[in-house]
């Protein structure tokens, strides 16, 4: 039978695809995509939103022709990409998650590499970087090594090089993950230019649902299937008249408010917003009567955000699989989270002190003269933008990079004399999560019990408890490499917490992972918190730094703000910003102090 005939007002037409992976050599069968329709206007931006192993780069690889869809019908730019491939990829451009940046080149080099293999001509190279460039604001930039730049300006270079040609489709895979709320911001104002000036064609995976939420429609996938698509608006009718903002009494820290709204009966979801908790429900009245017994002072109805209507249905999604048989069961975390009482530990010890620390690089200051102390059972979180030396102190008080100068001591331990002594205190989970993926679950939680120096009964009873504890009992003899991104994360935290550390170093962990992995992730972290666990956490969610009971932000190696995130954000306000959230106070603090700082050059 013939397939549709393919219409000249679509970027890309996506008809009943299937796509699996697996299936042979005792490798389970996955189906990435089932019957995935949805159509994408040219000159229109549409965002694919949805948890991890959802299907969204699958799709968007499937559209650059790099993998054959086993079944339905797929154009793109009315191309068949299955036997039109390399016409295809003439047309588009596919910037993936971990773009292929030369790091020992320049940024005009790699620029200049990319236009070679594009086959761009030179006399359009000079006004085309012009243009990228200026939009990237990577201009002063262009004899910079790409490995010195800063995680935001890397993303950027990434684009500018995705984008050195001009094509009819752009397809971006989470662009934004791992970037500072102001990288991210200058990211969606070049995309969003290049819509409205090129009328370009830009499909667009992220996990961010304000970011989704500026696009013209929202498509969103669960488990290789199409859930829900349509306009922002459209999406967003479903949560009306279901979200409400209750504000924790008697100085109830917002995320133990959350745990507690989350146990009640007919919660769907529940987010620390501003110091508040926005609260999402399944029923549309009866809020009042829920609150009785509840440490709320006030509660009033919010307009709803897609991110709501998101949470409703996934919620719908899983509850369907699970009466089906489909659905995992809740970790027992998840259970002890459904059934605790929890409060605030209520210990004053210092765990973590650091006085006038310094770190250099040669001439370069990394970090200048910072001072800080972190409680027993406190969270603590330490922002700032890519390349604003946070990362630089993580490390220092995980013990992985002396200090130059200064003093830092961890669980009563001076780290200039017995790193390795304290390290012994300390749980450390990266960014990339420091698996080793040609290792099975097994074999890595093996591994790091040994480096913690567990053995035998020891080793095999922590073990079981974090396999019980992060569901990991029907991945024990996969490899690590080989985990969904969820699960990675679940591996790491249980590898990290095997020899029940003191303090619990996360290192943008959530990084990448959609809203509901996030919910389910800070649940058990608030659980580690009020057990006495000391926590220290990097992250460029700005919602997340709203689970912390203070937060230190950096830029340029020095502190700009430190206080609980009510006191940064009346900071934030009292510098003349208007802020209504974490993420605007954190814009607002680090633009005032770069606009103090050339104030300064200026003046001197």
């Amino acid at each position: 039978m013939a397939g549709p005939a393919p219409s000249p007002d679509l970027a890309l037409d996506v008809r009943s695809v299937h796509k699996r992976f697996g299936g042979r050599k005792g490798v389970p069968e996955v189906h990435a995509l089932a019957d995935v329709s949805l159509q994408v206007p040219q000159g229109s931006l549409v965002a694919l939103v949805g948890p991890d192993g959802a299907g969204k780069t699958t799709l968007l690889r499937l559209a650059a022709a790099l993998l054959t869809a086993d079944g339905g019908e797929l154009r793109v730019l009315g191309l068949d990409p299955a036997t039109q491939s390399q016409q295809v990829q003439d047309r588009i451009s596919y910037m993936p998650q971990r773009f292929g940046l030369y790091e020992d080149l320049s940024v005009q080099e790699n620029l200049d590499l990319y236009a070679d293999l594009h086959g761009v001509p030179m006399d359009v190279r000079r006004q085309r970087y012009q243009r990228l460039l200026h939009m990237t604001d990577l201009t002063q930039f262009t004899d910079r090594l790409a490995g010195k730049l800063s995680g935001g300006m890397k993303q950027k270079l990434g684009l500018a090089c995705t984008l050195v040609r001009s094509p009819d489709l752009l397809l971006l895979d989470e662009p934004t993950v791992g970037v500072d709320p102001l990288s991210r911001r200058e990211l969606w104002q070049i995309v969003q230019q290049l819509v409205q000036e090129e009328r370009l064609s830009v499909v667009i995976s992220t996990s961010y649902l304000d970011e989704a939420e500026r696009c013209e429609q929202v498509v969103v996938l669960h488990q290789g299937k199409v859930l829900a698509q349509g306009g922002p608006q459209e999406l967003r009718q479903p949560a009306q008249g279901r979200t409400w903002l209750a504000t924790p009494a008697d100085g109830l820290p917002a995320r133990l408010l959350q745990t507690r709204l989350m146990d009640l009966p007919g919660t769907l979801d529940a987010v620390p917003q501003g110091g508040d908790v926005r609260w999402l429900r399944a029923q549309t009245d009866g809020a009042d009567s829920d609150q009785s017994g509840l440490p709320v002072s006030e509660l009033q109805r919010v307009p709803e955000r897609l991110e709501d209507a998101f949470m409703m249905l996934l919620r719908s999604s899983m509850q369907a699989a699970s009466a089906s048989g489909e659905g995992r069961a809740p970790t027992p975390v998840e259970e002890q989270l459904a059934q605790a009482n929890l409060t605030l530990p209520r210990s004053s010890d210092a765990v973590i002190e650091v006085q006038d620390l310094v770190r250099r690089f040669g001439d370069f200051v990394a970090v200048d003269h910072t001072t800080f102390s972190v409680h027993r059972g406190e969270i603590f979180g330490l922002l700032g933008p890519n390349g604003a030396g946070k990362t630089t102190t993580f490390r220092m008080l995980c013990g992985l990079l002396p200090a130059s100068s200064g003093s830092l001591r961890v669980a009563g331990v001076d780290l200039r004399t017995a790193r390795a002594e304290a390290r012994r205190h300390v749980g450390y989970v990266a960014q990339k999560f420091s698996l080793y993926g040609d290792q099975t679950v097994r074999e890595n939680l093996q591994f790091f019990g040994g480096a913690y120096r567990l053995f035998g009964a020891e080793l095999s009873r922590r073990m079981e408890a974090m396999v019980e504890e992060f569901g990991l009992h029907a991945q024990l003899d996969q490899m690590a490499g080989k985990l969904p991104g969820g699960y990675k994360q679940r591996l790491a935290m249980a590898a990290a917490l095997l020899h029940e550390p003191d303090i619990l170093f996360l290192d943008e962990a959530t990084s990448g992972a959609d809203p509901l992995a996030r919910r389910d992730f800070w649940r058990r972290i608030t659980r580690l918190a009020a057990e006495g666990t000391t926590i220290v956490v990097t992250t460029h969610f700005m919602e997340e730094a709203e689970y912390c009971d203070r937060i230190l932000i950096q830029d340029a190696g020095k502190m700009l703000a430190l206080g609980t995130p009510r006191e940064v954000r009346e900071q934030a306000a009292a510098g003349g910003a208007a802020v209504m959230d974490m993420d605007s106070a954190f814009i607002a603090i680090v633009e005032q102090r770069r606009r103090q700082a050339v104030r300064g050059r200026v003046a001197a």
